[in-house]
């Protein structure tokens, strides 16, 4: 199982935001790059573990809008996090519009 998964929903389409590009990275270093499949979910992103640290996930917001045909505000969410020692899996969740978007820590 991969330590980090991640799940997108398109608000104001009601859907999952499938063919999402996402990419997790470590400092400059990228660690795993994904698209999210039809459910909008990408469960395989990355290493087995991680060290503990800071990590960054991007989600391709804008690539996606403008296939769509949709004005939007962000180009991409960059997201930010953690990882502390003893954890054995990170569920990154993202919420978004074209001109909002909203996560937390999932399970």
């Amino acid at each position: 199982m991969s330590f980090i998964s991640a799940h997108a929903l398109d608000s104001t389409a009601g859907t999952p935001a499938a063919d999402l590009a996402v990419t997790l990275l470590s400092g400059e270093e990228t660690l795993a790059q994904a698209r999210t499949d039809a459910g909008g979910r990408v469960s395989e992103l990355g290493p087995e573990t991680l060290d503990p640290g800071t990590y960054r996930i991007v989600f391709g917001t804008g690539e996606y809008f403008t296939a769509r045909g949709q004005d939007h505000f962000h180009p991409q969410v960059t997201i930010d996090f953690t990882v502390a020692p003893g954890e054995t899996h990170y569920h990154i969740p993202l919420l978004l519009s074209p001109f909002a978007y909203s996560t937390y820590r999932g399970s």
